[in-house]
């Protein structure tokens, strides 16, 4: 979309990480990046690099992603002209403070296109559980060749499952959609926030978590991490589950008591899939590490590799509307805040 002949193209300055920028930045959005703005955009992990100071008073977007610095006052006062923040990822939390909002800064981020890669692990996690599939790959035996009885896991298969889906946010939705593939498969969601007439439409019954837990063979959970969050799936709650029951966390550690599960977990009683964990990592004396029906990866679920730059396309996609006074499509505000991640 060309800029009208009447609006300077703003003067931009990348701030993240010299490996993530070059990550997520690839010849094509960077000849974009070029096209939407005033100049060769200036490049920096920090806001010290001397390479930028005589060019800092005429910032008026930032384009970031990991590796941003602390945008509080003192780095603000840095940024006269500053206007727009367009993270190329998700949260802003790491960087965003009362100062950024007080001054009508717009902030917008990537966490719609975030959720993709979340959502696609998630449900990837969901059908391998209704096999107990990660399960059974932690068996000794099948490692050395033999099959064990799988039916002591339980009943098997995702035919006429029960899913439980808490927090019905970008993530959460998506993952409600990909179940919608799924023959007689009956979805729960509970959240506080959500539309009752909206998750029915997508296939889905809103339901309190009390009446969720005991109903629903996998449990995921994609929540925001806020202190009414803090140990949401706690000792009540795990043991609300029935046994056999697989809880998957792609969300935040501190959303699940990790003593109490840890508990579950060496009783057999769960099975656990863990992207995130409370503490991250776990200490090295964790018996979560060593129980075969816990499954433990790296907080890979998120944008990785070329995922990344889904993001970055959405961070340009807005700077191209900011930039032509359109109205933003991914835009966040200081009350979100109190929900969002």
């Amino acid at each position: 979309m060309p800029f009208t002949t009447d609006t300077a193209a703003p003067r931009a300055l990348v701030l993240m990480a010299k490996e993530t920028f070059a990550m997520q930045f690839d010849e094509r959005r960077i000849g974009r990046l070029t096209s939407l703005t005033t100049g060769p955009a200036l490049v920096a992990e920090s806001l010290d690099d001397p390479a930028i100071a005589e060019k800092l008073a005429e910032v008026e977007v930032l384009l970031t992603s990991w590796g941003v610095p602390l945008l509080d006052e003192s780095a603000l006062l840095r940024l006269p002209a500053l206007k727009a923040v367009f993270h190329c990822a998700g949260s802003v939390r790491s960087f965003a403070t009362d100062a950024l909002w007080e001054r009508d800064i717009v902030v917008s981020n990537g966490a719609d296109t975030n959720a993709i890669p979340v959502a696609e692990f998630t449900f990837a996690s969901i059908i391998l559980a209704g096999k107990r599939a990660q399960v059974l790959a932690n068996d000794a035996r099948l490692v050395r060749g033999r099959h064990p009885f799988v039916g002591a896991r339980g009943e098997l298969g995702n035919l006429g499952r029960t899913v439980g889906i808490v927090g019905y946010s970008r993530i959460g939705r998506l993952v409600v959609e990909l179940l919608g593939q799924l023959q007689d498969v009956k979805i729960l969601v509970s959240d506080p926030y959500a539309d009752a007439a909206q998750v029915a439409a997508a296939g889905a019954t809103l339901v309190s978590l009390e009446d969720m837990l005991p109903l629903v063979d996998i449990l995921s959970i994609h929540a925001p991490a806020l202190p009414s969050t803090h140990h949401m799936i706690g000792e009540k709650e795990l043991a609300a589950l029935a046994d056999n029951a697989t809880i998957i966390n792609t969300a935040r550690g501190a959303l699940i008591d990790t003593a109490a599960l840890t508990r579950e977990c060496q009783a057999g009683r769960l099975i656990a899939v863990l992207d995130v964990t409370d503490p991250e990592p776990l200490p090295a004396d964790s018996p979560l590490y060593d129980l075969p029906n816990v499954i433990l990866t790296p907080h890979l679920a998120g944008s990785l590799g070329a995922e990344t730059r889904r993001m970055s396309d959405e961070a340009l996609d807005d700077l191209e509307r900011y930039a032509t006074a359109q109205p933003l499509k991914s835009q966040i505000r200081q009350a979100d805040m109190a929900f969002s991640a």
